[in-house]
């Protein structure tokens, strides 16, 4: 019995320092392990954050660069020591463009300036470099580096790094193309000088028409009231045939100014036909021939006209050279009036010749069909006929045009296209 208790104890003696030996052995290895496993971990955690910090950078680099092309957009920084200049990121290294060398001189900055704009970005520049300001911004046009004429420029300049002292030694900046936002501030200029001239011309029709409307409304309303006082007979033949022309004139004043109306507002569309240039000029030969004979003036179309066939708006043409003929009787005192038609350079020019005193050259050309031009200050001025004249040949294609010498008489003409 006792020596099967010594085994025993013999036995778990031994076994307990087996299991101790084990746990001495094992341990170890198992904090090795443990270590190990939560190193790989951790190393495969930062190898994560590593990845996703370089795509990071990678996407806000393709985001730099996307931003710098979409907005023509190039960064540069300049040496003042070195007076070297390097484009950091340039727009332009993606469209074929040719660019500025890492380490060029600084003088090329401003090399492709115009003149005007080229001493003024020097001096802007070189009060920075000398800290003499703190920020450079300017607009410049510069020669397009493809030829193909001039950009506008915006740059923007600051100092990024100083000496112990203060004095500058690194400039960093950006330059950025803005040939669409001057375009858009150039439309906005015209735009505005537009509505300017717009209610300068409104304003000064207003004055006009009032005394064009004034004049013969006064002369029909103080005739009246001569006539209702029981003049003579020849009186009141003289004051009727007055009160007429002056009716005549108003109304004709009254439809200028609506056909101007409709022209400007765009409300008639040009209404082509075919049609004989003689039927037309008969036509008008029959409708102003009494008023030809009641000043002893003749009226004929030319003999030398040719017999064309125009293809254009009837009326807008009919209305144009009835204008001429009105003046030209109006302002024509001896001799008469010719019409014609002739074929010159791809266009139908139709003309009206008078004999009158003619016009002197300073009102010769465009300036004559301007609005209410009054080129005697004794006679009636052209009032808005002739302007009406030009918007009407310009919706048919054409242009109008005038000849005079005074003492011999003027020529107006309006050319139209002819197929």
């Amino acid at each position: 019995m006792p020596s099967i208790m010594i085994l025993l104890l013999v036995t778990f003696s031994n076994l307990f320092q087996i299991d101790i030996l084990f746990w001495l052995i094992a341990l170890p290895v198992v904090v090795v392990l443990v270590c190990c496993l939560i190193w790989q971990r951790y190393q495969h955690q930062m190898l994560e954050s590593e990845m996703s910090m370089l795509n990071a950078v990678q996407r806000r680099t393709i985001e730099y660069d996307l931003v710098l092309k979409a907005m023509k957009l190039a960064v540069w920084h300049i040496d003042i020591q070195e007076r070297t200049i390097t484009y950091d990121s340039d727009y332009r290294d993606a469209l074929d463009i040719p660019t500025v060398p890492p380490g060029s001189d600084v003088e090329l900055f401003c090399d492709n300036l115009l003149p005007e704009y080229k001493k003024r970005i020097a001096e802007s520049m070189m009060a920075l470099a000398e800290g003499r300001t703190d920020l450079v911004h300017e607009q410049y046009q510069a020669h397009s580096p493809l030829g193909d004429g001039t950009t506008w420029g915006e740059t923007y300049a600051v100092v990024e790094k100083r000496d112990a002292s203060g004095r500058p030694l690194t400039i960093v900046g950006t330059s950025m193309r803005i040939d669409k936002q001057k375009e858009i501030e150039m439309a906005l200029i015209k735009a505005r000088n537009q509505a300017e001239e717009s209610d300068r011309l409104k304003t000064a029709f207003l004055a006009n028409i009032s005394h064009e409307v004034r004049t013969p409304l006064n002369a029909i309303v103080g005739f009246s009231e001569v006539l209702a006082g029981n003049p003579s007979d020849d009186e009141r033949t003289m004051l009727s045939k007055l009160i007429s022309e002056n009716n005549a004139r108003l109304l004709h004043l009254f439809e200028d100014m609506v056909n101007m109306s409709k022209l400007e507002a765009g409300d008639e569309s040009v209404h082509k036909t075919r049609f004989l240039i003689s039927d037309l000029l008969q036509e008008l030969i029959e409708k102003y021939a009494p008023q030809a004979a009641e000043k002893h003036l003749t009226l004929v179309v030319d003999k030398h006209s040719e017999a064309l066939e125009p293809n254009t708006d009837r009326n807008r043409l009919m209305q144009i050279v009835s204008h001429y003929i009105d003046n030209a009787l109006k302002f024509t005192t001896e001799g008469g009036v010719t019409i014609g038609c002739n074929l010159e350079v791809g266009n139908m020019r139709v003309w009206v010749r008078d004999t009158g005193k003619g016009i002197d050259s300073e009102y010769c050309g465009d300036k004559l069909f301007e609005r209410f031009v009054k080129i005697d200050e004794f006679e009636q001025g052209t009032g808005l006929g002739l302007s009406v004249c030009r918007s009407l040949a310009l919706t048919l294609g054409g242009k109008v045009g005038m000849e005079s010498e005074l003492g011999v008489g003027s020529l107006f003409w309006v050319d139209v296209p002819y197929a």
